[in-house]
C-alpha cells in the first residue's frame, strides 16, 4: 500500500510537472532566442552608425576596432565599397546563426552574426532552474508521499495484526481509534466480531466440560459394574475374560473422550513421542480382528519394517479406530492396514476392496455416508485430528477405497 501511495503521488507530479514544465521550456527557449535576435538586430543599427561616423572622419575601420563590439560567438565583417573586407570574430557557417546585415552611407555593408551554440547556451541557463525546481518538487513529493504512506498504512498495518491475533484465538482484540473512516469501521468490525467469537468459543467450551462430567460419569458406573461382575463367583470364567477384555476397551473410550473434548476446548492433543507405526497398527489389526470377521471381513497388516515417527499415540488410534470401522462396515474384501516411510513424512493407509464411490467431500461435517442421513461424524472427526497433528487425511486411490494419513516423519529422518 505505501509503495503504491509513494508512486502515486510521485507519478502525479511528474505528470503535472511535465505538463506544466514542457510547454514551458518551449516558450522559455522562445524567449531567449527572441531576445538575442533582437539583441542582435539593435547591435548591427548602432555598429553601422558607429562604422559611419568614424567613415566620415577619416577614420579608418580595422578588426581590431571591430572586435571592440563583439561578445563571445559574434562574428563581425565589414564590407567597403572599395577594398578588401575586413572580419573580426570567428569564421563560422552562419546557416544556423542570427544575421543582421546593414547597409552603409559609403556604399559598403556590415553583417553581424551570432553563434546558434551561445544561443543554446542561454536557453540551458535559462532552462536549470526551472529543471532543479522540477527536480526538487518531485523529491519532496516523494518525502511527502512517503511520509503519508507511512501515516496512511499503519492503521490498516495493526488491523491486520489484531486480525491476526484474533485468528490466532486472541479474544481479546480492542484496536485504537482512527481518524480515517475506513480503519475505524474495520476496527469496529473486529471489535464486535471479537465479543461475538469470545462469547461463542466460551459457551462451547462449557458445553464440551458439561458433555464431558456427563459421558464421564456413566462410563465410570459402567466400568465398575463390569468389574463387579467379573468379580461375582456366580460369573463363568469364560464371561469374567470376556467381561474383562472389555475393561481396556472402556478406558480407550474415556481416554477419547477426554481428548476430543480437550480439543474442543483448544487444549493440547497431548506429548509427541516416538512410536513405531507397525507396533501401533498391530495393536489397531488385534484389537479389530474379532469385530472385522464377526462383519465377514478380513483384517491384515502389510508390514515395511520399522516405521518410526514423533506423534501423540492416542489420536493417531483414534482415526485408525474410525478408518476400520468405516472399512467394517461400508467396504468389502479384507481390509489392509499398511505404515510407510516416505522421507520427512510417514504414511499409514487403510483399504478395502470396495468400489470407491465417495469423494474428499466426505472428510466435511453435515456429509454422511448413512442412507438416513444420520451420524457421519466419525471421519470428519479424524480429519479434524489430523489436521491438528500437523497432517491430513484424504482418500487417494480412485478403484478402490484408500484412506491415507499422512503424518510428520521423526526429527532424525
Amino acid at each position: 500500500m505505501r509503495d503504491r501511495l509513494v508512486a502515486t503521488l510521485v507519478g502525479m507530479t511528474i505528470a503535472m510537472l511535465a505538463l506544466y514544465g514542457i510547454p514551458r521550456a518551449y516558450m522559455l527557449a522562445d524567449l531567449v532566442t527572441g531576445f538575442e535576435t533582437r539583441s542582435v538586430t539593435r547591435a548591427a543599427e548602432n555598429l553601422s552608425v558607429a562604422i559611419d561616423e568614424r567613415r566620415k572622419t577619416g577614420d579608418p575601420v580595422t578588426a581590431d576596432y571591430l572586435r571592440r563590439f563583439l561578445r563571445d560567438g559574434d562574428t563581425l565583417s565589414y564590407h567597403p565599397a572599395n577594398g578588401p573586407a575586413v572580419v573580426a570574430g570567428p569564421e563560422r557557417d552562419v546557416s544556423k546563426d542570427i544575421v543582421r546585415t546593414r547597409d552603409l552611407t559609403d556604399g559598403g555593408t556590415l553583417t553581424l552574426s551570432r553563434s546558434r551554440e551561445e544561443i543554446d547556451q542561454e536557453i540551458s541557463a535559462a532552462l536549470t532552474p526551472l529543471i532543479l525546481i522540477g527536480l526538487s518538487l518531485t523529491l519532496v513529493a516523494a518525502t511527502v508521499g512517503f511520509v503519508l504512506a507511512r501515516r496512511l498504512s499503519r492503521p490498516f498495518k495493526e488491523l491486520a495484526d489484531e486480525a491476526d491475533r484474533l485468528g490466532l484465538g486472541h479474544f481479546d482484540v480492542d484496536p485504537p481509534h482512527y481518524s480515517i473512516p475506513e480503519a475505524e469501521a474495520i476496527a469496529e468490525a473486529l471489535r464486535s466480531s471479537s465479543d461475538r467469537l469470545g462469547e461463542l468459543v466460551r459457551r462451547e467450551r462449557e458445553f464440551a466440560s458439561n458433555a464431558s462430567h456427563q459421558l464421564r460419569t456413566p462410563i465410570t458406573a459402567l466400568r465398575l459394574e463390569l468389574e463387579d461382575l467379573s468379580l461375582w463367583p456366580q460369573t463363568p470364567p469364560e464371561v469374567a475374560d470376556e467381561l474383562n477384555r472389555y475393561l481396556p476397551e472402556l478406558d480407550r473410550l474415556s481416554s477419547a473422550i477426554d481428548e476430543l473434548l480437550g480439543l474442543a476446548r483448544g487444549n493440547r492433543l497431548g506429548d509427541a513421542v516416538e512410536v513405531n507405526l507397525c507396533e501401533l497398527a498391530d495393536d489397531v489389526v488385534d484389537r479389530w480382528r474379532p469385530q472385522v470377521q464377526a462383519a465377514g471381513h478380513e483384517l491384515r497388516h502389510v508390514a515395511h519394517g520399522a516405521v518410526m515417527a514423533r506423534i501423540v499415540p492416542g489420536p493417531v488410534l483414534q482415526i485408525l479406530d474410525v478408518l476400520v470401522e468405516n472399512a467394517a462396515t461400508h467396504g468389502t474384501g479384507t481390509i489392509t492396514i499398511e505404515a510407510q516411510d516416505i522421507g520427512k513424512y510417514v504414511r499409514l493407509v487403510v483399504r478395502d476392496e470396495g468400489r470407491r464411490t465417495i469423494g474428499n467431500e466426505v472428510f466435511q461435517r453435515g456429509t454422511s455416508r448413512k442412507e438416513d442421513g444420520e451420524g457421519g461424524l466419525g471421519l470428519t472427526i479424524a480429519a479434524d485430528l489430523a489436521s491438528t497433528m500437523g497432517g491430513y487425511l484424504t482418500l487417494t486411490d480412485d478403484e478402490h477405497t484408500t484412506f491415507e494419513l499422512l503424518l510428520p516423519g521423526s526429527v532424525g529422518s
